[in-house]
Order: C-alpha cells, then sequence, then structure tokens
C-alpha cells in the first residue's frame, strides 16, 4: 500500500505562487505533488483543523491555483474516496503537548495539529518552506515520522 501523506499548508501556499518566499523550483516541485493528489493517500483530522488551515489560505473554488485545486479536490472527495484517510486527534488543554498523540514539544502550536495527524495515521509530513521540521527533527525522529523535504533551500533558517 502506498504510504499516507499529510501535507502542510506551506505545499499549497507555495504551489499557488502568491505570498510565499518559496524558489522557483521549490513552487514547482509543490505544484508537481500536488497535482498528482488524486494518485496520494493523504491524510487529515476529523475534528478538521487541517481543513480550517487550508480553508483560511486557499480557495473553495479550485482556483487560480495549483494549491486551490488541491484544497477544493480534499473539500469535495474528503467522504467519498478511499484516498483521504480522515483520523481522530485528541485536541488538549495542556500547552506543553497540545494534543494527546504528542509528547512534551516545542513545535509551533500551529503545525502540531499536523504532526498529531502524521503519528495517527502513520504517515510521511510534506513541508515546503517551513524551518521548524528540521529544527524538531529529534521530535520526529522519537515519534516515527518521516519528513519529506520539498524544498531542501528552505527547510533550515
Amino acid at each position: 500500500m502506498m504510504d499516507k501523506s499529510v501535507i502542510d499548508t506551506n505545499v499549497a501556499i507555495s504551489a499557488n505562487g502568491q505570498n510565499t518566499h518559496a524558489s522557483f523550483a521549490c513552487q514547482l516541485a509543490c505544484i508537481e505533488i500536488l497535482q498528482a493528489c488524486k494518485n496520494l493517500h493523504i491524510a487529515i483530522d476529523k475534528t478538521g483543523l487541517i481543513m480550517e488551515e487550508y480553508k483560511r489560505h486557499l480557495s473553495h473554488a479550485g482556483q487560480p491555483g495549483v494549491g486551490d485545486m488541491f484544497f477544493k479536490y480534499l473539500h469535495d472527495n474528503q467522504y467519498a474516496t478511499n484516498k483521504i484517510c480522515s483520523v481522530k486527534i485528541t485536541k488538549l488543554d495542556d500547552d506543553s503537548r497540545g494534543f494527546d498523540e504528542l509528547p512534551s514539544n516545542s513545535l509551533d502550536m500551529s503545525d502540531r495539529k499536523f504532526l498529531a495527524t502524521a503519528v495517527v495515521a502513520k504517515a510521511i509530513l510534506v513541508n515546503a518552506t517551513d524551518s521548524d521540521w528540521a529544527e524538531q527533527s529529534e521530535l520526529l525522529e522519537s515519534l516515527q515520522i518521516e519528513i519529506k523535504q520539498l524544498c531542501p533551500e528552505h527547510c533550515c533558517k
């Protein structure tokens, strides 16, 4: 079976090519992976936190960018295909963890939903421009989560 992927919002934003510091090569890598979204097994959370974040940065209309097309595909097909896996994550009031699925960590609060989803789904995290994932490599290793860096030139500060 194909590995599941959790797609960080920055991948879709970079694919759209607007309001991003992503290089052209990075934007192209993001476009390529998202254009193949129908062939990927994508994991999202049942609580809707990932979709809510996508909604703040992407268009339901599915245009004008490839990131918007990806969001529309996920939105329209989240219950209609076995390629989109929805997993239960449990939000905590504990700021040191954020989610029941995570140990104490210093990861950015907005990234924790992606990591908790990846842990439950046993998925690969896909990143374009967020340096937090490289900085948190020990945490990712301890949770046995692989990170796919689409844009290695942007993954470190």
